[in-house]
């Protein structure tokens, strides 16, 4: 990852995997309202889904508040009507700032509507997070999404306690290298948290790079 002159940073894996992603969400999204993206890294994907889903508006968030600039920076060299500020947000606290009353000043200005959320998104955070992360994705999708609404989550997942592919295998041992809390997850351990916060799962669809698209429903 590189930092251009501005705030804007970039993730080259973002170029790769823009598209294939498109395409899922294109067709397992809601046709209507918002979609909040968890966890949205440098921004690189709110700025090519949002034009690309209208009508449907995009709410990008990162616990990072340099995060929150990069999201920002790209935001406006790519200026999308559908596409709402930054948010910070940390999946892992409660509630979220999309619930508060009164709505944070960034959000009431936008005219975000609350009980416009339609879906969740989240690319690649689950591996690279405490998995008090995860469980609070899942808490978060349980009070927001209404009947009916989709999480979409995109990353690498481990299946009956096995690694998909020895590249698989080698990331999860480099990144539990760097932070013991972090790994790539057992599929099925995710989807049992899905359960017991009254999401189902709909289907998983194998993408590029070993990585997987999985779609639940509330």
């Amino acid at each position: 990852m590189t930092r251009p002159s501005d705030h804007r940073q970039y993730a080259a894996a973002t170029d790769r995997n823009r598209e294939p992603i498109l395409a899922v969400l294109q067709a397992v999204l809601p046709e209507t309202g918002t979609v909040l993206e968890i966890s949205s890294g440098t921004g690189q994907h709110a700025v090519f889904f949002a034009p690309r889903l209208a009508p449907r508006r995009w709410l990008p968030s990162d616990a990072n508040p340099l995060a929150i600039d990069s999201i920002a920076a790209w935001r406006s060299h790519h200026p999308c009507e559908t596409l709402y500020p930054p948010i910070l947000l940390d999946a892992s606290t409660s509630p979220w700032p999309v619930e508060q009353v009164p709505l944070p000043a960034s959000l009431a200005d936008s005219g975000f509507e609350p009980g416009a959320i339609a879906a969740l998104v989240n690319i690649n955070m689950i591996h690279i997070s405490p998995w008090s992360a995860t469980l609070g994705l899942f808490a978060g999708a349980e009070r927001l999404l209404p009947p009916g609404g989709v999480l979409y989550l995109y990353g690498p997942y481990k299946q009956q306690g096995q690694h998909t592919a020895p590249s698989n295998a080698a990331f999860d041992e480099s990144l539990r290298a760097q932070n013991p809390d972090w790994g790539v997850r057992n599929l099925e351990d995710v989807v049992a948290v899905a359960i017991a916060h009254q999401l189902q799962l709909v289907k998983t669809v194998p993408m590029p790079a070993n990585n997987l698209s999985v779609i639940f429903q509330r």
